[in-house]
């Protein structure tokens, strides 16, 4: 082909010039090839790409703002991280060497402290709770390993980074907590330095994914959905409604319902007053014009509530500390609307902030706390709270609140300290359903030694709200380990960890640290991993969440697996396609309402994937198959550490649909900070 001289001229001046633009634009970010390599310091590098678990990432200091130290060794330049912290780096073609020192920082325990620990301990560092840190740092390039470090606890020698980078363009630094516990993971990149001769390195984002809803289309057809059995207290206001999913209109029906409880055929919905105790197994059917469905629900009567986690929603995630009456409705309404109340989506909750302030200035909160007589007064957001929960329950809904046992809330609102009876009978008059107790304001503190005066608060409560004879869920929110005893004092459930963020690290760092703690779970009390951290967010100011698709699949499979309580944090009136999704997907919820009521444990662990297994009460296993790491991984469940044998079969829960049988084993490749969650039966012989 000929060249027109003249456009061939255009074109090289054009290239001449974008040449020397680009040469301009990378002046301050390359080194000539041929020089002498150059020290680029890890520190110098945007931190804020840094994923970590909590708190923030610090240039040449600790996570805590100290100066760098690892088993009495200082260093003046670094980066200090919280594990589980990952930071991804486009090397640009310049790098030739990766060189540092890792360790965790002596400001979780300082080594003349650690010393006299180990002393005392007598049998090594895993068996002291107070030393509990354990981190691996690892180095991958273009998705291959190219170093780890032993598993670095406080008080060893900082372990030496060599990494030879020549070739590499995209690399990866990970310090991954290896313990059941994370608070000591403070994690040190010290003396970290880039060698380069070329294109200087920068951070990162994470690859991008493609958000894909593998739940099917729900089908015109009548399913039952939701828990198979359901707790109450004898003489108690009885509110079930049935979920169920299909082409409507639909008819309703019941067999078997104990005396004084009746069911509404057009809402499906079963009320009356509670029987004494005893069980009664009964028969729901749902019917529209294209058949029948059928299913039984267990109605136990007693002392016993929340048989299966909670379900429902919660305004603290979307709304923060600005609550009002006219947000919570709507945010009922949407519940309904949505269909979510049709998958077994229950409660509407109201955090803090309902309350009066007695300091604020804002007339739409501040005023006396109390009446006359001592009764708690909701803000002028709240004008007629009978009305709003009068609004939910005729959705078919139950109506969530919030206190604390000290004089404040954690937002400084009236607290129920010394007022606890009297709350207790107002929030059964205005007809609530739930109570989530924050521990903010006490009078006593995490550093009091007596486990009896720790526990005096939260026992006050639940005895208060027994004597309301109405059905209040009892929800503990604590910065205090209180697992293994919150049952003894009355808790339904009861949190297991710091505030959730809608990060990676905090997800991973949550869920991933429950194994151990299902010796305490069952029916009628529950481990909280916190709220849903999926949809539209931001505490007032909307947002999407920061997860990618495959994190958001992760942390409603292991909070399934993990039998916590479900509470949405985001805005119901905004749900796309795919955070319906999540939370529509009736085989993944059942995982679970099982009434067997077991929390998974972990069976199996390998650096970066884990397997996490659930027994179910038909014999089954779910099985969640995680992979923790940067890049995709096989992951394998093996029938021995499930308690299964012989040949068996494998359902895909989030597509519904099976995947045939295995003998033995069954592994799948799982993406990054990804998940398959499966279904695994024994055939029968």
């Amino acid at each position: 082909m000929k060249r027109n001289p003249a456009n061939f001229l255009g074109a090289f001046l054009v290239g001449v010039a974008l040449g020397v633009a680009r040469a301009l634009s990378a002046a301050d970010t390359a080194v000539t090839p041929g020089d002498a390599p150059v020290v680029v310091p890890l520190s110098s590098l945007d931190l804020g790409r840094l994923l970590q678990y909590e708190a923030s990432p610090q240039a040449n200091k600790s996570v805590g703002g100290r100066p760098l130290s690892i088993a009495g060794r200082k260093f003046a330049t670094g980066v200090g991280t919280h594990a589980r912290s990952v930071l991804w780096i486009d090397l640009q073609g310049g790098s030739q060497r990766f060189v540092a020192w890792v360790g965790i920082d002596d400001e979780v325990v300082p080594p003349i402290v650690l010393r006299e620990l180990r002393s005392a301990v007598g049998k090594g560092l895993e068996e002291s709770r107070r030393i509990n840190g354990r981190v691996m740092f690892q180095i991958y390039g273009d998705g291959k390993r190219l170093w780890k470090s032993p598993a670095m606890q406080p008080g060893m020698p900082a372990e030496r980074v060599d990494v030879d980078l020549v070739g590499i363009r995209t690399l990866v630094l990970v310090a991954a907590s290896l313990g059941e516990a994370v608070n000591l993971d403070h994690a040190d990149w010290a003396d970290a330095q880039f060698l380069v001769a070329g294109g200087k390195p920068r951070a990162i984002d994470p690859p991008r994914e493609e958000a894909r809803v593998l739940t099917p289309p729900e089908s015109p057809h009548p399913r039952i959905n939701g828990a198979r059995v359901f707790g109450t207290r004898h003489g108690s206001p009885f509110r079930f409604t049935i979920p169920a999913t299909g082409e409507r209109p639909m008819r309703f029906a019941a067999r078997g319902l104990p005396r004084g409880l009746s069911l509404d055929p057009a809402t499906g919905r079963i009320a009356g007053v509670s029987p004494g105790s005893g069980r009664w197994e009964v028969v729901l059917r749902a019917s529209n014009r294209l058949g029948t469905a059928e299913s039984r629900l267990a109605i136990v009567s007693g002392d016993a509530l929340a048989l299966t986690p909670p379900m429902g929603w919660n305004t603290w995630n979307v709304f923060g500390g600005s609550p009002d009456d006219a947000k919570v409705r709507a945010a009922a309404d949407a519940m309904a609307r949505s269909g979510l109340i049709d998958h077994g989506w229950t409660y509407i909750n109201i955090d803090d902030c309902w309350q009066r302030k007695h300091s604020a200035t804002n007339p739409s909160v501040g005023g006396a706390p109390r009446d006359g007589e001592g009764r708690i007064m909701p803000n002028a957001r709240f004008p007629d709270m009978k009305a709003l929960c009068d609004h939910i329950h005729g959705l078919g809904l139950k109506a969530g609140i919030y206190s604390s046992p000290g004089l404040y809330t954690c937002q400084g609102h009236a607290g129920s300290l010394g007022h606890e009876e009297q709350d207790a009978r107002r929030y059964a008059e205005w007809g609530f359903d739930y109570l989530k107790y924050d521990w903010c304001y006490t009078s006593y503190t995490a550093d009091d030694v007596s486990l009896h005066h720790q526990r005096i608060p939260w026992a006050t409560m639940a005895k208060a709200l027994a004597g309301t004879k109405r059905d209040i869920v009892f929800s503990l929110s604590e910065t205090l380990d209180v697992w293994p005893w919150a049952r003894e004092v009355g808790a339904n459930c009861w949190r297991t960890t710091g505030d959730i963020q809608d990060t990676w690290a905090s997800i991973d760092g949550i869920g991933f640290n429950q194994n151990g703690r299902e010796i305490v779970a069952g029916p009628g009390h529950w481990n909280d991993c916190d709220m849903f951290e999926v949809g539209m967010l931001g505490g007032g100011k909307l947002r999407p969440t920061r997860l990618t698709p495959n994190e958001q699949y992760t942390h409603v499979s292991l909070w399934c697996l993990l039998a916590s309580p479900l509470l949405i944090g985001c805005d119901l009136a905004q749900l796309d396609d795919f955070t319906r999704g999540l939370l529509a997907n009736d085989e993944v919820i059942a995982v679970n309402q099982d009434p067997l009521g077991r929390q998974a444990r972990r069976v199996a662990r390998d650096e970066n994937v884990e397997v996490w297994a659930k027994e179910m009460e038909d014999g089954s296993r779910a099985v969640g198959l995680f992979n923790r790491g940067e890049f995709e991984e096989r992951v394998e469940v093996r029938w021995a550490d499930i308690g299964l044998a012989g040949q068996a079969s494998v359902r895909d829960l989030w597509r519904q649909r099976d995947l045939g049988e295995s003998v033995g084993s069954h592994a799948i490749r799982v993406p990054r900070h990804g998940v398959a969650l499966i279904r695994i039966q024994r055939r029968a012989r």
